[in-house]
């Protein structure tokens, strides 16, 4: 028998423009459904008839997942998949999960003590439009409560899920105007990952240069600034969401370079004459 019944699995696919696409599959957990649970989402043995085991299903999505960076809310949904792999005698995932519970503490910490960060407090918050309790919903809900954190913050979802030891290492970012006479006026930037400096520092030098700073990554930005180490990362959602972001303009034949820290403190200091 398993711990945990699955019988639903909610996925939500947010593209690099943000746009949400959701998928939702029932499941046959193969085992009586608990009252309390039907009462909770409505799914029971007649609702699941025909449909795929979980052993079945994560055949088929397993190669997709492990693709990715998976983000639950809370810890159910890793704890969920491991019981039930475990209770087929099956690998568990390969993949790395985040916790948009976490997300959202970093995002909004006003809401600890005052309705917490759970998904019926963060809906009524944020003005979320979702059917609680129901799989591919609450997906939904996790990925529009992490978009809207990587928004306010201007951090990406992985920075965001960083230990508070290692998120004080980043430093917020800033938006200012280039100076008009300097070298490289008409250029604007944007900076992600772990810098070397300060991002206020990193914005002053650029300013000084010419170079104009957003928060974001935009159409109008020619400049995306990487930290040097993560300039090495893997593809996929490895990099930061302004990573992704400037590579898919740049496929779009947007006039948008990609620079380590290094190269970019090089071309500041070849064009201010250092």
């Amino acid at each position: 028998m398993f711990d945990t019944e699955v019988c639903q699995i909610g996925m939500a696919l947010v593209s690099a423009d943000g746009t949400i696409d959701t998928i939702g599959i029932l499941i046959d957990p193969e085992q009586d459904f608990e009252s309390f649970n039907v009462d909770l989402h409505g799914i029971d043995e007649e609702t699941v008839q025909g449909a795929l085991t979980f052993e079945m299903a994560l055949q088929s999505l397993r190669p997709f997942l492990e693709r990715h960076i998976l983000i639950q809310h809370s810890n159910f949904d890793k704890q969920a998949f491991n019981a039930a792999c475990s209770a087929y005698r099956i690998p568990a995932l390969r993949t790395k999960w985040l916790d948009s519970v976490q997300i959202a503490r970093r995002a909004w910490p006003e809401l600890k003590g005052n309705g917490g960060h759970g998904l019926g407090s963060l809906k009524d918050h944020l003005n979320l439009n979702f059917e609680h309790h129901d799989a591919k919903e609450d997906a939904r809900a996790a990925a529009e409560v992490t978009l809207l954190a990587e928004e306010k913050t201007g951090q990406s979802f992985s920075e965001l899920s960083e230990s508070k030891k290692r998120q004080h290492m980043y430093q917020p970012s800033l938006a200012v105007e280039g100076n008009q006479q300097g070298p490289l006026y008409g250029h604007v930037a944007c900076f992600t990952g772990q810098l070397t400096m300060s991002r206020v520092e990193a914005a002053t030098f650029a300013a000084g240069a010419g170079i104009t700073v957003k928060i974001g990554v935009s159409k109008k930005v020619t400049l995306l600034v990487v930290g040097d180490q993560d300039m090495t990362l893997l593809a996929g959602h490895d990099k930061s969401s302004k990573h992704r972001r400037a590579e898919e303009l740049k496929e779009q034949g947007h006039d948008i370079k990609i620079v380590g820290e290094s190269e970019f403190m090089k071309l500041i200091d070849s064009k201010s004459g250092h």
